[in-house]
């Protein structure tokens, strides 16, 4: 039974990345009526996760998408035994049980949830490819912020504009009109560091800005940071993951080279502004510009900036100690200093961004 519930509980935090309310009284629920089930028959389990996890119609579709990619096809079928094992049957194994000769093709979830941990740079490549297309998913929420617009509400400040419209249409005063402000989604400033100590984390970084750019278009902004500041966000618009690298790789003349952070932060603060918005800088602070610089325009970031996330592919380790010189010059000024190596710690950015 526990390893059934860290399975479905690894498939709760895939779908709740996706943008499925799977929360954790859902899966608490899930596990529940899987216990009254048979696990062993594929049916059962995705009607039930189906049942439990999901909220609204939006959900369904996401729904199976996640339960394709976490049990590598429409037939799971889950064992209690301590190996949590997971058919998955091919192309050809579904021809084949059309014509009476079904033939699975054994797996395991753990196995899964062993690679949503596994620091990306030493993932071969059809890994790294089962990652990124894990991460193509990816439907990050954001957290809201409180417009200068209103909309009409049952309850709220009254609305004295369309009161007196009214009193004066009816010849008395009928219904005390309400407002509210609407909300919309923070905005996201993602810069990503190019350069050549960022190469074994650049493209997964990229395709996780992928992700961002798609799920709010209008409030994501990227750049990439190396020897230059480059904009691409018009380029990771495309639909396709695969084209929006490809766009991007043409856009971007610096890719391996050195990094002056500093310089590139002066940049960008002097052509756009980050008043208001979520600054996530990705990069290992191997700073070979001046230090001073860069502690400069952090601290002017960070006046106007709503939160700065630092993004560490090397945070994800232990023995993890910030001491290179540009990470001891943007430390006092990070509200968050976060991990950048796998799956599972862009799935926690993901979450951060939604809540922050």
């Amino acid at each position: 039974m526990r390893e059934l519930a860290a399975t479905m509980t690894g498939f709760a935090r895939t779908l709740r990345a996706a943008g499925v309310a799977a929360d954790h009284e859902r899966t608490r629920n899930l596990l529940l009526a899987l216990d009254h089930l048979d696990v062993a028959a594929p049916a059962d389990v995705y009607w039930a996760g189906r049942f439990t996890l999901c909220a609204t119609p939006d959900d369904l579709p996401r729904y199976d998408r996640c339960f394709a990619a976490y049990f590598g096809g429409r037939s799971a079928k889950i064992s209690r035994t301590s190996t949590t094992t997971v058919t998955r049957h091919t192309a050809a194994a579904e021809q084949d049980e059309q014509e009476g000769e079904a033939e699975a093709v054994p797996g395991t979830a753990s196995r899964t949830e062993i690679l949503r941990n596994r620091d990306v740079a030493r993932l071969t490549e059809a890994e790294r490819a089962e990652v990124h297309r894990m991460l193509s998913m990816l439907r990050g929420r954001r957290a809201q912020r409180r417009s200068r617009r209103f909309e009409a509400a049952h309850r709220g400040a009254l609305d004295q504009r369309r009161t007196i419209r009214d009193a004066l249409r009816k010849g008395e005063v009928a219904r005390l009109r309400r407002r509210r402000h609407t909300t919309r989604p923070r905005r996201v400033v993602l810069l990503v560091d190019v350069s050549g100590s960022m190469a074994p984390y650049a493209e997964t970084l990229l395709r996780f800005a992928h992700a961002l750019v798609r799920s709010e278009p209008r409030a994501t902004r990227v750049y990439s940071i190396g020897t230059r500041l480059t904009p691409i966000t018009a380029e990771l618009r495309h639909r396709d993951p695969g084209t929006a690298l490809n766009e991007v790789s043409k856009a971007v003349p610096d890719w391996s080279g050195g990094t002056r952070l500093g310089e590139e932060l002066r940049e960008y603060l002097t052509r756009a502004s980050a008043r208001g918005a979520i600054v996530v800088i990705a990069s290992d602070g191997w700073e070979r510009g001046d230090p001073d610089l860069l502690g400069t325009q952090m601290a002017r970031l960070a006046r106007q900036a709503h939160r700065v996330i630092w993004v560490n592919p090397h945070k994800g380790y232990a023995d993890y100690q910030p001491l290179t010189g540009g990470m001891r010059a943007a430390l006092p000024y990070l509200d968050d200093l976060v991990a950048g190596h796998s799956l599972a710690a862009f799935e926690e950015l993901s979450e951060r961004l939604a809540h922050a």
